[in-house]
């Protein structure tokens, strides 16, 4: 499950996903669904950082109603699932990530936490994308694939994203590759170890909260 996540350092991930050019971005501390983000797509067979919309829209969609039920993909089922087995074969993308939210306790009481690599580095995570039409025009929107939780995620939720190790980037964007098969050893979960978590206040569920202090670390219960 991903449902909300961070992406500030644009710098550090034009350097760290190699695409060829470097748009404008302001970056947001709470990237919540139907918003629009930054992802590594190729356009003209260069990579790209490119705006798509965070809830993907399959292109034969009567209307984008269901944009905020599409915004995580099931790595185990991803190609059999109408929305998304056109997606995973020819339009794959890396979502760039600070890192992300999760939240862990009962309704009324949940904690949430702020995810990050433990290495410091930009968080890659695998994402699918469609091209809709709509009767404004093309609008391009994604999903990010999950999996089940490795054991810094287990204690929070049974989900996480598929995050990218830096030397599968170039198989996972190649374009040559349309047999998903081939790329199930990708969306599995990241190694032990590849995480550290802090608490963050509770601010952050509100989706029109912003600001770099949604990250800083609470009181509370630090996991890893």
């Amino acid at each position: 499950m991903c449902a909300r996540f961070v992406f500030s350092n644009l710098r550090l991930a034009w350097e760290q996903f190699f695409p060829e050019s470097l748009p404008e971005f302001e970056g947001s501390y709470n990237i919540a669904p139907t918003d629009y983000t930054l992802v590594v797509r190729r356009h003209g067979g260069r990579l790209c950082l490119w705006p798509m919309r965070w809830g993907l829209i399959p292109n034969w969609a009567k209307d984008d109603s269901n944009a905020t039920k599409c915004i995580n993909a099931r790595a185990e089922t991803v190609t059999e699932k109408a929305s998304f087995r056109g997606a995973i074969k020819y339009h794959r993308c890396i979502v760039p990530a600070d890192g992300f939210f999760e939240w862990q306790g009962l309704k009324g009481y949940k904690q949430p936490y702020f995810i990050f690599r433990a290495d410091g580095a930009t968080m890659g995570m695998a994402g699918i994308y469609e091209e809709w039409e709509s009767p404004a025009g093309t609008v391009e929107s994604f999903a990010i694939l999950t999996t089940d939780a490795n054991r810094e995620m287990s204690d929070v939720h049974t989900r996480m994203p598929v995050i990218l190790e830096e030397r599968n980037f170039r198989l996972w964007m190649d374009q040559g590759v349309t047999d998903a098969e081939a790329l199930r050893g990708l969306m599995v979960p990241a190694r032990d170890g590849t995480l550290a978590m802090h608490p963050v206040g509770k601010e952050v569920g509100n989706p029109r909260a912003s600001g770099e202090h949604l990250i800083l670390r609470v009181g509370g219960t630090t996991l890893f």
